[in-house]
Protein backbone atom coordinates (compact mmCIF):
# COMPACT_ATOMS: atom_id res chain seq x y z
CA UNK A 1 0.00 0.00 0.00
CA UNK A 2 1.68 3.70 -0.82
CA UNK A 3 0.84 6.79 1.01
CA UNK A 4 -2.45 8.00 -1.34
CA UNK A 5 -3.64 4.59 -0.43
CA UNK A 6 -3.25 4.95 2.88
CA UNK A 7 -4.40 8.28 2.68
CA UNK A 8 -7.59 7.21 0.87
CA UNK A 9 -8.75 4.52 3.24
CA UNK A 10 -8.01 6.64 6.40
CA UNK A 11 -10.27 9.35 4.80
CA UNK A 12 -13.06 6.69 4.05
CA UNK A 13 -13.03 4.84 7.07
CA UNK A 14 -13.07 8.22 8.96
CA UNK A 15 -16.44 9.49 7.11
CA UNK A 16 -18.05 5.98 7.40
CA UNK A 17 -17.55 6.06 11.12
CA UNK A 18 -19.60 9.35 11.39
CA UNK A 19 -22.86 10.27 11.24
CA UNK A 20 -24.65 12.32 8.88
CA UNK A 21 -24.55 15.17 11.81
CA UNK A 22 -21.04 14.71 12.55
CA UNK A 23 -20.02 14.70 9.04
CA UNK A 24 -21.91 18.17 8.30
CA UNK A 25 -20.56 19.28 11.46
CA UNK A 26 -16.81 18.64 10.80
CA UNK A 27 -16.91 19.84 7.51
CA UNK A 28 -18.66 23.11 8.83
CA UNK A 29 -15.19 23.74 11.38
CA UNK A 30 -13.12 23.22 8.48
CA UNK A 31 -14.75 26.08 6.82
CA UNK A 32 -14.75 28.05 9.78
CA UNK A 33 -11.08 27.73 10.08
CA UNK A 34 -10.49 29.20 6.67
CA UNK A 35 -9.87 32.84 6.33
CA UNK A 36 -12.09 35.23 5.19
CA UNK A 37 -11.17 36.33 1.84
CA UNK A 38 -11.44 32.49 0.84
CA UNK A 39 -14.58 32.01 2.56
CA UNK A 40 -15.34 34.95 0.32
CA UNK A 41 -14.08 33.63 -3.14
CA UNK A 42 -15.43 30.33 -2.42
CA UNK A 43 -19.26 31.87 -1.57
CA UNK A 44 -18.90 34.46 -5.19
CA UNK A 45 -17.90 31.32 -7.06
CA UNK A 46 -20.73 28.66 -5.70
CA UNK A 47 -23.43 31.55 -5.91
CA UNK A 48 -22.28 32.30 -9.46
CA UNK A 49 -22.49 28.77 -11.05
CA UNK A 50 -24.95 27.47 -8.55
CA UNK A 51 -24.15 23.50 -9.92
CA UNK A 52 -23.40 22.58 -6.19
CA UNK A 53 -25.75 24.98 -3.83
CA UNK A 54 -25.40 28.38 -2.50
CA UNK A 55 -23.11 29.52 -0.06
CA UNK A 56 -23.62 33.20 2.08
CA UNK A 57 -22.40 32.84 5.57
CA UNK A 58 -24.04 36.52 6.25
CA UNK A 59 -27.18 34.77 5.61
CA UNK A 60 -26.53 31.18 7.42
CA UNK A 61 -26.86 29.86 3.75
CA UNK A 62 -24.47 26.12 3.79
CA UNK A 63 -26.58 24.61 0.80
CA UNK A 64 -23.13 23.88 -0.76
CA UNK A 65 -21.83 22.18 2.38
CA UNK A 66 -25.22 20.58 2.73
CA UNK A 67 -24.62 18.76 -0.40
CA UNK A 68 -21.46 17.71 -0.26
CA UNK A 69 -22.04 16.10 3.02
CA UNK A 70 -25.21 13.98 1.51
CA UNK A 71 -22.67 12.83 -1.71
CA UNK A 72 -20.30 11.67 1.19
CA UNK A 73 -22.32 10.53 3.32
CA UNK A 74 -24.95 8.39 0.78
CA UNK A 75 -21.71 7.65 -1.68
CA UNK A 76 -19.10 6.98 0.12
CA UNK A 77 -18.66 2.78 -1.27
CA UNK A 78 -19.20 4.79 -5.03
CA UNK A 79 -16.15 6.78 -4.27
CA UNK A 80 -14.32 3.32 -3.04
CA UNK A 81 -15.72 1.62 -5.94
CA UNK A 82 -13.98 4.58 -8.50
CA UNK A 83 -10.70 4.55 -6.79
CA UNK A 84 -10.82 0.88 -7.17
CA UNK A 85 -11.45 1.35 -10.83
CA UNK A 86 -8.80 4.32 -11.39
CA UNK A 87 -5.72 2.87 -13.44
CA UNK A 88 -2.87 5.21 -12.50
CA UNK A 89 -1.41 6.58 -9.41
CA UNK A 90 -2.47 10.64 -10.90
CA UNK A 91 -5.87 9.29 -10.86
CA UNK A 92 -6.01 7.93 -7.22
CA UNK A 93 -4.14 11.13 -5.74
CA UNK A 94 -6.67 13.09 -7.84
CA UNK A 95 -10.05 11.87 -6.94
CA UNK A 96 -8.31 12.09 -2.79
CA UNK A 97 -8.04 15.11 -3.69
CA UNK A 98 -11.10 16.20 -4.25
CA UNK A 99 -12.50 14.37 -1.17
CA UNK A 100 -9.97 15.87 0.93
CA UNK A 101 -10.88 19.04 -0.50
CA UNK A 102 -14.50 18.28 0.67
CA UNK A 103 -14.05 17.37 3.49
CA UNK A 104 -11.37 19.28 5.64
CA UNK A 105 -10.56 22.05 2.85
CA UNK A 106 -7.07 20.58 1.99
CA UNK A 107 -5.66 22.77 -0.54
CA UNK A 108 -2.22 21.36 -0.96
CA UNK A 109 -3.05 18.11 -2.08
CA UNK A 110 -5.62 19.50 -5.06
CA UNK A 111 -2.78 21.74 -6.16
CA UNK A 112 -0.52 19.03 -6.19
CA UNK A 113 -2.70 17.15 -8.02
CA UNK A 114 -3.44 19.60 -10.57
CA UNK A 115 -2.95 18.91 -14.30
CA UNK A 116 0.65 21.03 -15.13
CA UNK A 117 1.99 19.62 -18.21
CA UNK A 118 -0.89 18.90 -20.79
CA UNK A 119 -3.90 20.92 -21.81
CA UNK A 120 -7.04 19.67 -20.85
CA UNK A 121 -8.77 16.79 -22.35
CA UNK A 122 -5.70 15.67 -24.00
CA UNK A 123 -3.24 14.06 -21.68
CA UNK A 124 -0.57 12.73 -24.22
CA UNK A 125 0.28 9.67 -22.33
CA UNK A 126 -3.52 8.58 -23.09
CA UNK A 127 -4.86 9.88 -25.83
CA UNK A 128 -3.65 8.37 -28.96
CA UNK A 129 -5.08 9.56 -31.98
CA UNK A 130 -4.22 9.19 -36.19
CA UNK A 131 -5.81 10.63 -38.82
CA UNK A 132 -9.09 7.98 -38.80
CA UNK A 133 -10.60 10.07 -35.94
CA UNK A 134 -14.51 11.20 -35.92
CA UNK A 135 -14.58 13.80 -33.17
CA UNK A 136 -18.05 14.95 -31.37
CA UNK A 137 -17.03 17.76 -29.39
CA UNK A 138 -20.01 18.96 -27.47
CA UNK A 139 -19.78 22.61 -25.55
CA UNK A 140 -17.37 23.41 -28.53
CA UNK A 141 -18.08 26.83 -26.87
CA UNK A 142 -15.62 29.22 -29.64
CA UNK A 143 -13.37 26.25 -31.02
CA UNK A 144 -10.87 26.20 -27.82
CA UNK A 145 -11.40 22.40 -27.66
CA UNK A 146 -10.97 21.63 -31.16
CA UNK A 147 -8.00 24.29 -31.30
CA UNK A 148 -6.12 22.37 -28.76
CA UNK A 149 -6.73 18.81 -30.75
CA UNK A 150 -4.83 20.84 -33.25
CA UNK A 151 -1.99 22.07 -31.79
CA UNK A 152 -1.78 18.56 -29.87
CA UNK A 153 -2.27 15.96 -32.62
CA UNK A 154 -1.76 17.75 -36.07
CA UNK A 155 -4.28 19.40 -38.37
CA UNK A 156 -4.50 16.73 -40.69
CA UNK A 157 -5.00 13.80 -37.48
CA UNK A 158 -8.79 13.61 -38.01
CA UNK A 159 -11.37 12.40 -40.49
CA UNK A 160 -14.02 14.76 -39.30
CA UNK A 161 -15.36 16.94 -36.23
CA UNK A 162 -18.54 17.64 -34.66
CA UNK A 163 -19.18 20.58 -33.06
CA UNK A 164 -22.37 21.14 -30.91
CA UNK A 165 -23.07 24.59 -29.43
CA UNK A 166 -26.40 25.68 -28.01
CA UNK A 167 -25.65 29.41 -27.74
CA UNK A 168 -25.98 31.11 -30.99
CA UNK A 169 -23.80 34.11 -31.03
CA UNK A 170 -20.94 31.73 -29.51
CA UNK A 171 -22.39 29.68 -32.71
CA UNK A 172 -20.68 32.16 -35.02
CA UNK A 173 -17.37 32.55 -33.34
CA UNK A 174 -17.14 28.77 -33.44
CA UNK A 175 -17.48 29.12 -36.95
CA UNK A 176 -14.72 31.83 -37.56
CA UNK A 177 -12.87 30.28 -35.54
CA UNK A 178 -12.80 27.39 -37.53
CA UNK A 179 -13.40 28.44 -40.65
CA UNK A 180 -9.90 27.47 -42.39
CA UNK A 181 -10.30 23.38 -41.03
CA UNK A 182 -12.05 21.13 -43.39
CA UNK A 183 -14.02 18.37 -42.37
CA UNK A 184 -15.57 20.28 -39.52
CA UNK A 185 -19.32 20.37 -38.78
CA UNK A 186 -21.03 23.21 -36.82
CA UNK A 187 -24.62 21.93 -35.76
CA UNK A 188 -26.75 24.77 -33.10
CA UNK A 189 -28.20 21.88 -31.10
CA UNK A 190 -28.26 20.79 -27.68
CA UNK A 191 -27.34 16.77 -27.01
CA UNK A 192 -29.33 15.01 -24.04
CA UNK A 193 -31.35 11.79 -24.01
CA UNK A 194 -34.50 12.25 -25.80
CA UNK A 195 -35.41 14.91 -28.71
CA UNK A 196 -37.08 17.53 -27.38
CA UNK A 197 -37.08 21.62 -27.21
CA UNK A 198 -35.29 23.53 -24.63
CA UNK A 199 -34.93 26.70 -23.54
CA UNK A 200 -31.07 28.92 -22.98
CA UNK A 201 -30.28 30.17 -19.68
CA UNK A 202 -27.65 32.72 -19.76
CA UNK A 203 -24.82 32.67 -16.94
CA UNK A 204 -23.35 36.36 -16.14
CA UNK A 205 -20.51 35.36 -16.11
CA UNK A 206 -19.70 33.65 -18.74
CA UNK A 207 -21.43 32.33 -21.79
CA UNK A 208 -19.82 29.32 -21.93
CA UNK A 209 -22.15 28.37 -18.65
CA UNK A 210 -24.89 29.06 -20.28
CA UNK A 211 -27.41 26.15 -19.61
CA UNK A 212 -30.59 24.52 -21.05
CA UNK A 213 -34.24 24.37 -19.27
CA UNK A 214 -37.19 22.26 -20.54
CA UNK A 215 -39.21 24.58 -22.42
CA UNK A 216 -41.79 22.56 -24.95
CA UNK A 217 -41.06 26.22 -27.05
CA UNK A 218 -37.42 27.02 -26.28
CA UNK A 219 -35.32 27.74 -29.19
CA UNK A 220 -32.73 24.98 -29.06
CA UNK A 221 -33.31 21.45 -29.98
CA UNK A 222 -32.31 18.88 -28.16
CA UNK A 223 -31.33 15.84 -30.05
CA UNK A 224 -29.06 12.51 -29.01
CA UNK A 225 -26.16 11.20 -30.85
CA UNK A 226 -27.33 8.08 -31.22
CA UNK A 227 -30.28 9.45 -33.53
CA UNK A 228 -28.07 12.55 -34.57
CA UNK A 229 -24.76 10.53 -35.88
CA UNK A 230 -24.76 7.74 -37.88
CA UNK A 231 -20.72 7.78 -38.21
CA UNK A 232 -18.68 5.70 -36.36
CA UNK A 233 -17.58 7.84 -33.98
CA UNK A 234 -13.78 7.35 -32.14
CA UNK A 235 -13.96 10.54 -29.61
CA UNK A 236 -16.63 12.20 -27.37
CA UNK A 237 -15.70 15.12 -25.34
CA UNK A 238 -18.40 16.69 -23.09
CA UNK A 239 -18.54 19.71 -21.51
CA UNK A 240 -22.36 20.84 -21.22
CA UNK A 241 -23.05 22.35 -18.08
CA UNK A 242 -24.20 19.25 -16.08
CA UNK A 243 -26.08 17.46 -19.19
CA UNK A 244 -23.26 14.82 -19.53
CA UNK A 245 -25.31 12.63 -17.85
CA UNK A 246 -28.07 12.52 -20.32
CA UNK A 247 -25.92 13.04 -23.17
CA UNK A 248 -24.11 9.70 -22.16
CA UNK A 249 -27.25 8.06 -22.32
CA UNK A 250 -28.30 9.38 -25.49
CA UNK A 251 -25.16 8.47 -27.00
CA UNK A 252 -25.33 4.51 -25.11
CA UNK A 253 -25.41 2.46 -28.69
CA UNK A 254 -22.14 4.29 -29.83
CA UNK A 255 -20.57 3.98 -26.63
CA UNK A 256 -21.06 0.14 -26.49
CA UNK A 257 -20.35 -0.89 -30.49
CA UNK A 258 -18.05 1.98 -31.19
CA UNK A 259 -16.12 2.42 -27.89
CA UNK A 260 -15.32 6.13 -28.54
CA UNK A 261 -12.37 7.41 -26.25
CA UNK A 262 -14.71 9.27 -23.69
CA UNK A 263 -12.87 13.20 -22.34
CA UNK A 264 -16.60 13.80 -19.88
CA UNK A 265 -16.43 16.82 -17.10
CA UNK A 266 -17.59 15.12 -14.25
CA UNK A 267 -17.23 18.33 -11.77
CA UNK A 268 -21.03 19.81 -12.41
CA UNK A 269 -22.71 18.30 -9.65
CA UNK A 270 -20.71 15.99 -6.92
CA UNK A 271 -22.38 12.71 -7.60
CA UNK A 272 -20.75 13.52 -11.31
CA UNK A 273 -17.88 11.87 -10.16
CA UNK A 274 -18.65 8.47 -9.28
CA UNK A 275 -22.18 8.24 -11.39
CA UNK A 276 -20.43 9.02 -14.24
CA UNK A 277 -17.83 6.77 -14.50
CA UNK A 278 -20.22 3.61 -13.49
CA UNK A 279 -22.58 4.85 -16.25
CA UNK A 280 -20.11 4.05 -18.39
CA UNK A 281 -19.14 1.00 -17.19
CA UNK A 282 -22.44 -0.41 -17.15
CA UNK A 283 -22.79 0.01 -20.88
CA UNK A 284 -19.23 -1.38 -21.62
CA UNK A 285 -17.12 -2.61 -18.49
CA UNK A 286 -13.99 -2.60 -21.07
CA UNK A 287 -13.38 0.63 -20.47
CA UNK A 288 -10.64 2.18 -18.48
CA UNK A 289 -10.73 5.05 -16.00
CA UNK A 290 -8.20 8.37 -15.10
CA UNK A 291 -9.30 11.18 -13.38
CA UNK A 292 -7.22 14.86 -14.47
CA UNK A 293 -7.92 18.20 -13.65
CA UNK A 294 -6.84 21.45 -14.33
CA UNK A 295 -8.78 23.95 -12.12
CA UNK A 296 -8.87 25.86 -9.12
CA UNK A 297 -7.10 24.34 -5.69
CA UNK A 298 -9.56 25.92 -3.35
CA UNK A 299 -12.13 24.38 -5.02
CA UNK A 300 -11.45 21.79 -7.62
CA UNK A 301 -12.94 21.88 -10.94
CA UNK A 302 -12.22 21.45 -14.30
CA UNK A 303 -12.17 17.78 -13.81
CA UNK A 304 -11.69 15.17 -16.58
CA UNK A 305 -12.82 11.66 -16.26
CA UNK A 306 -10.80 9.69 -19.83
CA UNK A 307 -12.57 6.75 -20.43
CA UNK A 308 -10.29 4.55 -22.89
Amino acid sequence: MNLIDYNFNKLVNDIKSLSRNELYYIIRKNFDKIPDETKMSCSNFFNNFLYWGRLDVERNDYEEIEKKVDVLYEHIADFVWLYNHLEDYRSKKTLFAVLNNWYQYDFITSLEARENMYDDYFDLDLVKCDNNEVIVDLGAYVGDTVLSYIKNYGKDCYKKIYCYEITKDTFEILKNNLKEYDNVEFRLKGVGNKTCRMRVVDNVESTSANILVNDENGEVEVVTLDQDIKDKITMIKSDIEGMEQEALEGAKNHIINDHPKLLISVYHGNDDLWKIPKMIYEMSPDYKFYLRHHGSNIYPTEITLIAI
